[in-house]
């Protein structure tokens, strides 16, 4: 149930920031750059996982382990809460500190809940998939934060062409994020 609707679970902070945000320029330079560069791993990632993160139940054609998938085992997510994190500081640079630091704990807070209940659920399935290579692949990769050194044993291949497809909501919500930070700055 919830990673079926986590596009929608995730999206309520963020209407949240929309409503309630009031943005300044210092706000903006400091978070968007952070929420293009949480962007940017979400692209990377999905140009090596394709457009199966879009599907609404854990699938996975085969256990992809290049890439970012070396450095991390839910690369997608560290880009979503990069992402998220950078718009959360956008949003909220004329805000007083404490509605900063409830718009921000909401907002990470809620991705965090998501995510606590869906990686699990990922990894039985990716275990029972792919039994011994996922058990030794989740031993050499950290879940989140990254080692120094990337996993020495790679598959996958990165494609670009997945990811005008792939990611064509993530784009649109960016943009209309955009345009919101743009419009309340007025």
């Amino acid at each position: 149930m919830v990673f079926k609707n986590r596009g929608a679970l995730l999206a309520a902070p963020a209407l949240l920031l929309a409503i309630f945000g009031k943005p300044n320029l210092a706000s903006i330079v400091l978070g968007v750059p952070l929420a293009l560069a949480g962007e940017a791993i979400r692209i990377w990632a999905v140009g090596y996982s394709g457009a199966t993160t879009r599907a609404d139940s854990v699938t996975a054609p085969k256990l992809v382990t290049a890439g970012p998938y070396a450095h991390v085992r839910n690369p997608l997510y560290v880009g979503n809460f990069i992402t998220a994190l950078g718009f959360a500081l956008a949003f909220t640079g004329r805000n007083t500190p404490l509605e900063r630091a409830g718009l921000l704990g909401l907002s990470l807070g809620t991705m965090l809940a998501v995510y606590a209940t869906i990686v699990p659920h990922e990894e039985e399935y990716l275990r029972a998939t792919f039994g011994a290579d996922y058990d030794e692949y989740a031993q050499r990769v950290p879940r989140v934060l990254p080692r120094r050194w990337a996993s020495t044993a790679q598959e996958g291949t990165y494609d670009a062409g997945v990811i005008a497809h792939a990611e064509s909501r993530t784009f649109i919500t960016f943009a209309v994020m955009l345009c919101i930070l743009a419009l309340k700055t007025r």
